[in-house]
């Protein structure tokens, strides 16, 4: 289903009654699977830059024993470096009772080549070294991590953490935008999902998702130009426009304006102030939020 988000779909099964569990070294394949008639586990294909075969290697090694702790994933499923550093920054040591940033912690102390069995028995062990003390890491960014990682957040949605600002400058939120009546002006603001313009047609198709649902926007193909940076750079995007209901039912918001308003997602991060000096550049925070789906 390419054209859906993965968060798109996770939020339409659990409206529907199916429990989504989140991915996890002791439970995930490589693929999304059920677990009993309503339970989804997340697979570790939904990691960014994980590979098939570091999923394969997993669930071989745990295939005789659950995996205990990071050094042993490490060392029975002979994973790299950077499989350890992906596994952590997507929280999936869950089972382990290990935060995404102890883990990650742990992860980048241990050696990136793989020992043999007599160079590990002479090796010093990892317990040894102190305790780095990590704060604890700030909800938003615990949700800003997932979407970076998975693409989406089983704990929340980033647009919940802006949703006391927004409002105060009167950006209602998609579903309540939705229920408006027809020919409402209306603003609204969310993480853009997909930006599509079929063939040589005369509109732009949005999708604008927050907590609450989604937004589905129309924009002219004639009103382009004057914003074509914000339309087409946002990834979180504010828009002014008029709520248009068909016959059908079908709801389209009719777009007037389009406000790139990505800026305020830097918020989520804020946190980071706390974190050791080194932790603070993370890499990740060079792109906030992934980009949308864009077809044309």
């Amino acid at each position: 289903m390419g054209f859906y988000a993965p968060a798109q779909l996770v939020r339409d099964a659990r409206e529907h009654g199916v429990e989504v569990r989140p991915i996890d070294v002791n439970a995930s394949g490589w693929d999304n699977a059920l677990e009993g008639e309503r339970v989804l586990r997340l697979g570790l294909r939904q990691i960014g830059g994980f590979h098939e075969e570091w999923a394969k290697a997993l669930a071989v090694a745990r295939g005789e024993r659950s995996v205990v702790s990071l050094e042993d994933a490490a060392r029975r499923a002979a994973l790299p470096a950077r499989a350890l550093q992906l596994l952590a920054d997507a929280d999936a040591f869950g089972s382990l009772g290990q935060s995404r940033r102890d883990a990650g912690w742990e992860a980048r102390r241990v050696p990136p080549v793989q020992l043999s069995l007599f160079a590990a028995f002479d090796a010093p062990e990892l317990g040894v070294e102190p305790d780095a003390a990590l704060p604890p890491m700030p909800p938003s960014e615990e949700v800003v991590f997932d979407y970076q990682t998975q693409r989406l957040s089983l704990k929340g949605h980033p647009m919940q953490f802006l949703r006391a600002d927004l409002a105060r400058r009167g950006v209602l939120d998609c579903a309540t935008a939705n229920a408006a009546r027809d020919g409402a002006k209306v603003r609204v603001a969310g993480l853009v999902l997909i930006r599509q313009r079929p063939g040589k047609g005369n509109a732009v198709f949005i999708t604008i998702e927050d907590e609450t649902g989604i937004v589905n926007a129309l924009l002219w193909a004639r009103d382009l130009e004057e914003q074509r940076r914000a339309v087409m750079a946002a990834r979180l995007m504010l828009i002014d426009g008029e709520i248009q209901r068909s016959k059908e039912g079908v709801i389209h918001l009719m777009v007037r304006r389009v406000t790139d308003a990505t800026a305020a997602l830097s918020r989520l991060t804020g946190g980071q102030g706390t974190a050791p000096p080194e932790l603070r550049k993370h890499p990740r925070n060079v792109r906030i939020i992934p980009k949308s789906r864009d077809f044309h």
